[in-house]
């Protein structure tokens, strides 16, 4: 079987991640935050860690600003129902995930404001985030990468004209988050959204949410932290504002593993052999009839993501194929992002998305090329 399948969730996972998760249920099985007996204090321990090693993956200075969540949707839903109300006006892009848009729109529902800035597939201009700023306007959200073309946003820049006019930017960095070099500490970014089981090699059921300092707002629920009590009222510090509830030990021990092997590996290293993986891939299909690439193309304004579209074929019905006669593992279809396939001109029917992953090999790819072809003739 060849998995080319990460940006939906990585596979397989580092030896030590699934260590780390196993060592959890085994040997430590306590609530972290709730006891201070041995077990509670190595649980503690485990969350502690993981904690600081994201902050140093993402350059954080203080991990408590790093909040964990079941996964990124929970985070953007927590920013965008947090900072948003009524009368109130957000910018997005059509690049975004329904993580992003469905939000969105419930505010709306409930008297918000929202305005799209059109993309052709690619990075949106800073300047176009600019002119849809009025006196309304609360919150910027925009995709770190497009999880259909594999486009970057221009983060920085779009960062900057947020915090020109006051505005947090809140980033969903679901596909960049393990595979793009963040740097929060030096970045206009506000608020980051993260996944723990795509590019971060961690468990499924877990992520997390970035919350600067300056950033005020409510959480999305209250309760139990095992902090202040005595207090019927939710814990203002962070992170146990946001963090109401048993968190998911096991899931967050992996997660800190994943991130530890990111740090050692270096994603600098593991960015560029992706790349060439994915440019690898796209070489080798540009030249097969009926097939055209969908992505966005060249090395540094992208990640390892590739789309194409096969003529006579739809996207569903190619990836079933790819998987039954050829053992390549792809996902077709619309990747929860219906506007960013209407920007690229393939909604309704979508694409067929390769994503290679750190433990993809030349040869995976090799054989992936085989198989379009020989679907395509």
């Amino acid at each position: 079987m060849i998995y080319l399948d990460n940006a939906a969730t990585s596979f397989p996972k580092p030896d030590p991640v699934i260590e780390a998760v196993m060592r959890y249920m085994r040997e430590i099985g306590a609530s972290p935050g709730r006891s201070s007996h041995r077990l509670g204090r190595l649980a503690d321990e485990t969350v502690f860690k993981a904690r600081r090693a994201l902050a140093r993956l993402f350059g954080v200075h203080r991990s408590e600003y790093i909040v964990f969540t079941a996964n990124a949707t929970e985070a953007i839903n927590v920013a965008i129902k947090g900072i948003l109300s009524r009368g109130r006006h957000a910018i997005t892009t059509s690049l975004e995930h329904n993580a992003v848009l469905r939000p969105l729109r419930t505010m709306v529902q409930h008297g918000a404001r929202l305005s799209i800035i059109k993309s052709g597939g690619g990075p949106v201009a800073p300047e176009d985030v600019r002119r849809a700023i009025n006196r309304d306007t609360r919150l910027i959200v925009t995709t770190f990468a497009s999880n259909v073309t594999g486009a970057l946003m221009p983060v920085k820049e779009i960062g900057e004209v947020a915090k020109a006019h006051g505005i947090p930017y809140l980033v969903d960095a679901a596909q960049a988050a393990g595979s793009v070099s963040i740097n929060i500490d030096e970045s206009p970014i506000d608020l980051l959204a993260f996944t723990g089981h795509k590019a971060l090699l961690g468990p499924m059921g877990t992520g997390g949410l970035y919350i600067a300092e300056h950033v005020d707002f409510d959480p999305l629920k209250e309760g139990g932290t095992g902090s202040n009590s005595t207090s019927l009222l939710q814990p203002q510090a962070l992170p146990d504002k946001f963090e109401a509830g048993t968190l998911n030990g096991p899931g967050i021990a992996g997660l800190g593993a994943a991130a530890q092997y990111i740090l050692d590996a270096g994603i600098a290293s593991i960015r560029e052999r992706e790349l060439a993986l994915a440019n690898r891939l796209e070489e080798g299909l540009f030249g097969i009839a009926g097939v055209k690439v969908r992505s966005w193309p060249g090395r540094s304004e992208r990640i390892a993501l590739t789309s194409i579209t096969f003529d006579g074929l739809s996207s569903q019905e190619a990836a079933h194929r790819l998987d039954q006669e050829f053992g390549v593992c792809v996902r077709g279809g619309l990747h929860c992002a219906p506007e960013a396939h209407k920007s690229i001109h393939t909604y309704p029917h979508g694409t067929v998305r390769f994503s290679p992953g750190p433990f993809t090999s030349e040869s995976d790819i090799d054989a992936a090329i085989a198989a379009v072809r020989r679907i395509a003739a």
